[in-house]
């Protein structure tokens, strides 16, 4: 019988042997990734432990009969059990095999050092069912005896009211689970976090999730912190966005050994915790443990000055468990706003839980709330219908577990206890980080008879977007099945207010025009939440808003179309583009992350770079806090589209509409000329094709918007250039969707034929 094995010796093959933990560290350390030393005691020291001491017997007379949904007799019958096994004395040759490899660690490391004493049970993470917390661990222990009773303590922790709970609703027999200790050399962190291979909410495999705080990942891990949030690209490693909390406390060792909770310095509290070169160092390292384990994982981490280290790495187990439709149009006063970190909307009653002695108040359909959900609370969990609490993130456990359990949850909102007050009525919306007041229902719609029609079994991968001009439309855009809004038109939602915007401003003042905007992207917003809507800035022809209350002073132009609108007007008159940014980032701020802005008609880079500045003044970094493009609707944007790309550009939209009538001379409202106005002409498509194939090689994404997105025989030509995606009007989505997949399998069966054409040819020669 082994009692202790080295990482060398494990692989993920030996989970029996060190449990999930120990043996994913093995697999980590012979993949040749920085993880720290460390020796495993393995569950058959546990087993001889158990059997030695005769504890087996009792512990079944414990549990026999037991409700585990009764949480006064769980804790007891938990308390009971965990007493009995510390207070065992441990076997004597067990003993010395754990102080044996404790004084070999010392030597391998020159000194007597610290370790962690991790719990590491024989069925925990595995890809169906999640342990994660139920066991427990110790940190900066030091000295042969301390490891021992430590070890002791681990053992004992398999049966913690959560561990002894989770596994009888799951159905794994209590004595067919052992428990290994890993004895790890302690890494000082003076950052540390967690971070998901793949993004656990919005379940895209392109993008990697990094949360990080100051000092021991302890508090990341338990939820003690609210820590920083990084979005990673895993294609580009292009950081796409960045949530910097306020980081109150961190855990810490002291000079005694002793991890103790300290306050933040005051200008580390909303410091960005790791820099843009460890957060692409970490996706790094992140994406080759990915690839090595062949699924998405999570992976706890930890810097010791520049040293990175892995400390623990589990397969994500709460993937695919999402609905269909997790979010619905809710609308009603907010009350606090959090980070999303379970899908879904719950209404309740509010039941505040400061303390575990009171998770009993928690009934069937409660809003639990508390300051940090711990793993204890997995029982009250469970009968939640949401869950609300003060600190933690996104990947800390009481996200996981309530991900697992199918709960909305909403973390990190800082404020939640105080604010919100026993029997309270609240609505939770655990996609977008929100608590609305009241509780709130979607009113059921009267049947219409629907025009267009979701088709579901057709994938593509090119996607298909959807024009929407109106807000009144969203709803019936989004029955369209489309994978997002690509142009929302902000013209047509200021001309549906009646009133030129300039006399909004001037009778009524800037929160006027702003909650307007606010009002009519919400509903585009909230329809098609969390697919992305592309919001275009005003671009405005004069003889449209001539008409207008207050339009008077319009200018009066020969040729509009040719004139004073888009961007330019926007630039020499920023007072509605400034109006039109802030709604756009309140709501993003409500929640709505799903929302991206594009800009019309530029000709020039300066263009660009003068709206960032204005974005970057209303509290908007482009690139970072929201994904920026532009339209290429002129020639001069077209032929020039590499300069574009240089000032930093995340996609950019063909308007065809502008661009043919650019390109051929031809004025699109005069019908005069109408017979002439062709969006197929060789020099349209030329200029298409040259932005679409520019575009790729730099990695920017391209989408079309004009009519072309609604011409078949055109959009087959744009699928096999490449283009990204596709935008069209809501009566052509389902038709477009079909030219698509047919054009995408014809390029396939294409290859393949020139493929299979070569082989003949070069066997022939």
């Amino acid at each position: 019988m082994k009692f202790i094995a080295w990482l060398d010796e494990l692989s993920n093959k030996d989970v029996s042997i060190a449990g999930g933990k120990g043996a994913s560290l093995g697999e980590m350390w012979n993949a040749g990734l920085p993880v720290p030393p460390a020796f495993v005691v393995t569950a058959d020291a546990y087993r001889y432990f158990i059997k030695e001491t005769g504890l087996m017997e009792k512990i079944k007379q414990v549990l026999k009969d037991l409700d585990i949904n009764n949480t006064k007799a769980l804790e007891e019958a938990s308390k009971k059990i965990r007493s009995m096994i510390e207070s065992e004395k441990m076997p004597d040759d067990l003993r010395l095999a754990i102080i044996e490899a404790y004084n070999k660690l010392c030597e391998m490391c020159g000194e007597e050092v610290f370790v962690a004493v991790r719990s590491s049970a024989t069925a925990e993470d595995l890809p169906d069912a999640s342990f994660a917390g139920q066991q427990e661990t110790f940190l900066n222990v030091k000295g042969a005896e301390n490891v021992v009773k430590y070890v002791q303590k681990c053992f004992s922790s398999l049966f913690t009211p959560r561990a002894i709970f989770y596994r009888e609703q799951k159905g794994f027999d209590h004595f067919k689970v052992a428990l290994a200790a890993v004895v790890q050399k302690m890494v000082n962190a003076d950052k540390a976090g967690v971070m998901f291979t793949v993004n656990p909410i919005t379940e895209k495999e392109n993008e990697l999730v990094i949360e990080a705080a100051w000092g021991l990942g302890e508090g990341v891990v338990s939820g003690a912190v609210s820590p920083d949030t990084y979005i990673v690209d895993k294609n580009t490693l292009k950081i796409l966005d960045k949530h910097i909390a306020k980081k109150e406390i961190m855990y810490v060792r002291d000079e005694k050994g002793e991890t103790k909770v300290v306050e933040v310095p005051e200008d580390m509290k909303e410091k960005q915790v790791l820099t843009d070169d460890e957060i692409v160092e970490l996706t790094e390292m992140g994406i080759k443990i990915e690839k090595h384990y062949g699924m998405p994982m999570d992976v706890e981490w930890a810097y010791e000055g520049k040293k990175c280290y892995m400390l623990q790495a589990r397969p994500i187990t709460t993937l695919g468990k999402r609905k269909k439709k997790v979010s619905e149009e809710v609308e009603g006063k907010i009350l606090l706003k959090g980070i999303g970190a379970s899908p879904g909307i719950a209404s309740g009653r509010v039941k505040i839980v400061m303390d575990i002695e009171e998770i009993d108040k928690v009934e069937e359909g409660d809003i639990l709330v508390t300051k940090m959900t711990t793993p204890d609370m997995v029982p009250a969990m469970k009968k939640a219908a949401a869950i609300v609490t003060d600190e933690g993130g996104l990947t800390c456990h009481a996200a996981i577990v309530s991900r697992e359990l199918g709960v909305p949850c909403v973390v990190g909102t800082k404020y939640a206890t105080k604010i919100l007050k026993d029997g309270m009525l609240v609505t939770v919306d655990g996609e977008k980080g929100v608590v609305y007041e009241g509780i709130i229902k979607k009113e059921e719609e009267e049947k219409k008879e629907v025009i267009v029609k979701e088709s579901p079994t057709i994938i593509t991968a090119t996607e298909v977007k959807v024009n929407v001009s109106m807000p009144e439309a969203a709803e019936k855009a989004a029955k369209t099945g489309a994978d997002g809004v690509g142009l929302l038109r902000a013209e047509h939602m200021i001309l549906g207010l009646g009133k030129h915007p300039k006399k909004i401003l001037e009778d009524e003042g800037r929160e006027a025009l702003i909650n307007a905007l606010m009002e009519g992207i919400r509903k585009v917003a909230d329809a098609f939440y969390p697919r992305p809507v592309t919001y275009r800035t005003l671009d405005a022809p004069t003889d449209e808003f001539r008409n207008l209350e207050g339009g008077d002073r319009e200018p009066i132009e020969h040729n509009p179309m040719l004139g004073w609108r888009g961007i330019r007007r926007s630039l020499d008159d920023p007072d509605i583009l400034k109006c039109e940014l802030e709604a756009i980032k309140r709501l993003r701020e409500e929640g709505y992350k799903n929302i991206e802005i594009m800009i019309p008609l530029v000709t020039h880079p300066d263009e660009v770079r003068k709206v960032k500045e204005i974005m970057r003044e209303v509290g908007l970094e482009p690139g970072k806090d929201i994904k920026f493009g532009i339209m290429v609707e002129t020639p001069a944007a077209a032929l020039i589209i590499e300069e574009f790309i240089k000032e930093g550009i995340d996609f950019i939209s063909l308007g065809t509409n502008d661009l043919t009538q650019y390109t051929i001379a031809i004025d699109r409202n005069n019908e005069l000329v109408a017979k002439y106005y062709k969006e197929d002409h060789p020099a349209v498509l030329k200029l298409v094709e040259y932005v679409i194939k520019t575009c790729k090689k730099h990695g920017v994404k391209t989408s079309i918007c004009g009519q072309a997105g609604s011409r078949p025989h055109i959009v087959e030509k744009l699928v096999r250039w490449g283009i990204d995606s596709v935008s069209a009007n809501i009566d052509a989505v389902e038709t477009i969707r079909r030219v698509v997949a047919r054009t995408e399998q014809k390029v396939i069966l294409d290859y393949i034929r020139d493929l299979h054409e070569e082989k003949t040819k070069n066997k022939k020669l």
